[in-house]
């Protein structure tokens, strides 16, 4: 697993730690997450990455995150409450040096804290089939972390319907995964 893109292109993640046989990690694939970022640069969505302030929900290895850093994205704000997946990602923003522009909250992405400041790219990977995308998209309302309009790509082993709120844009399949792009905001 790498970085595919941007100022850190080429650079190995790690995506096995001690633990792992427990930790049910699923990684995204570097054809999924390559596929991801080419979607959200050609123009369909402006300009999601550059500049902007992401939350990564559920953020296991850090690599859609990382990428996101990769590609011109200013801060980062990982959640991840599993051992095995913290310490994974606390490997990979060392590796990438990347550390002021990130923060890492070790807590249940359903129960997020208050925000410090809201996200315009919302990258959710639950895990599947789990019921637990949807709460933690309330979760993270109820705690303002979503700018009005943000970009929200939720990875699922299906297409997901839009909840209160936001607005599907596009829905796309790469071989197991789904990728359902969708827009927060009160025209959602």
């Amino acid at each position: 697993m790498r970085i595919i893109g941007g100022r850190m292109r080429g650079l190995a993640l790690t995506a096995v730690g001690k633990g792992d046989a427990g930790a049910h990690l699923r990684p995204t694939s570097d054809r999924v997450r390559e596929s991801l970022f080419n979607l959200l640069s050609g123009g369909r969505f402006g300009d999601p990455i550059t500049d902007a302030i992401a939350l990564d929900l559920f953020a296991g290895t850090g690599a859609l995150g990382l990428e996101a850093l990769s590609r011109g994205a200013s801060h980062v704000t990982f959640v991840e409450s599993g051992r095995a997946g913290g310490q994974l990602l606390a490997a990979n923003i060392k590796k990438a040096g990347v550390g002021a522009e990130t923060r890492v909250l070790k807590v249940d992405a359903t129960r997020l804290p208050i925000a410090e400041q809201p996200a315009n790219l919302v990258f959710l990977d639950p895990p599947y089939g789990k019921g637990m995308g949807e709460k933690a998209l309330i979760s993270a309302i109820k705690g303002n972390w979503l700018a009005d309009t943000a970009l929200v790509v939720w990875e699922e082993e299906q297409a997901q319907t839009a909840p209160g709120g936001f607005q599907v844009l596009e829905a796309r399949r790469y071989g197991q995964t789904w990728l359902t792009i969708m827009r927060f905001g009160s025209d959602g």
